[in-house]
């Protein structure tokens, strides 16, 4: 059981991906990170060392702190924001019991250099339609909640990654990209180690939706559907994008918390009692 000022591995999981996750700042020490050089979805290295100087974090964000084995480096920053009225609370066992709890960790040399401010940059083909805004979507929910997407023409993607350090995914040709059967969302599973039960099945719906083999999956049809009204909707890619957040936030929880369960019309269930 966690103890005051504190949040288990079990119900930070639970909130990672959704809209109710909290802010997760890394402060492990140098050494211990080199022994283990990978992150919780969704978090970001900062020093400890940087909170004892006076740094803050965003007010208005709950702040989880994660330290080695959720002691006195997590417990103390955690301890420093709330005296600056930042609300921050503490990774109980730190990531070590994250670690032994077997969930997801990301490599950190998978992840695109980040800019100034500490956000990743990533650039993309212009009017997306499914993978392309899949991809942004596991970007900001598992491992840059602050991530830039930009959407430009197809033909400046290549020299818009070379001049503003952007990272392209979802091109004909790049890492971040379709590879045999799968899309791009495959791939970022795969590369982030993000290959979770719930993230597995919604692959599986955008792979069949994005490639066109609706038969291959029920509920790909829809996603499809809902996809070309999106980008019929809004001529603002950014705005497509912040609006189709939700249907992917609403199928990862149907994907995680809802497959078994059904529905039906109450008049037509009491007429065949």
């Amino acid at each position: 059981m966690s103890g005051p000022n504190t949040i288990s591995v079990e119900k930070l999981y639970r909130l990672i991906g959704t809209t109710s996750a909290p802010s997760l700042i890394d402060v492990r020490t140098e050494e211990d990170f080199a022994a283990d050089p990978r992150f919780i979805p969704g978090s970001k290295k900062q020093s400890y060392e940087k909170f004892a100087q006076g740094f803050l974090t965003d007010a208005g964000s709950i702040n989880v702190i994660i330290c080695q084995r959720g002691a006195k480096l997590s417990h103390g920053v955690a301890a420093l924001l709330r005296q600056a009225g930042r609300d921050a609370i503490s990774l109980g066992g730190g990531i070590e019991a994250w670690r032994d709890a077997k969930l997801p960790l990301i490599p950190a040399a998978i992840i695109p250099t980040r800019q100034v401010m500490g956000n990743t940059r990533w650039v993309t083909r212009h009017r997306p339609k499914i993978d392309r805004i899949a991809c942004p979507w596991l970007i900001r929910r598992f491992v840059d909640p602050l991530a830039e997407f930009l959407f430009v023409p197809p033909d400046q993607v290549e020299g818009v990654a070379a001049r503003f350090d952007a990272t392209a995914f979802d091109m004909p040709e790049g890492f971040w990209t379709h590879r045999g059967n799968t899309c791009s969302f495959d791939t970022m599973l795969t590369e982030f180690d993000l290959q979770t039960a719930p993230l597995l099945q919604m692959a599986k719906i955008i792979r069949a939706a994005d490639t066109d083999n609706l038969a291959d999956c029920r509920e790909a049809a829809g996603l499809l559907a809902i996809s070309l009204g999106l980008s019929r909707q809004f001529s603002d890619d950014l705005e497509q994008l912040q609006n189709a957040m939700v249907v992917y936030d609403a199928l990862y929880r149907w994907c995680r918390d809802a497959t078994d369960e059904t529905h039906n019309w109450p008049v037509a269930a009491k007429a065949a009692e």
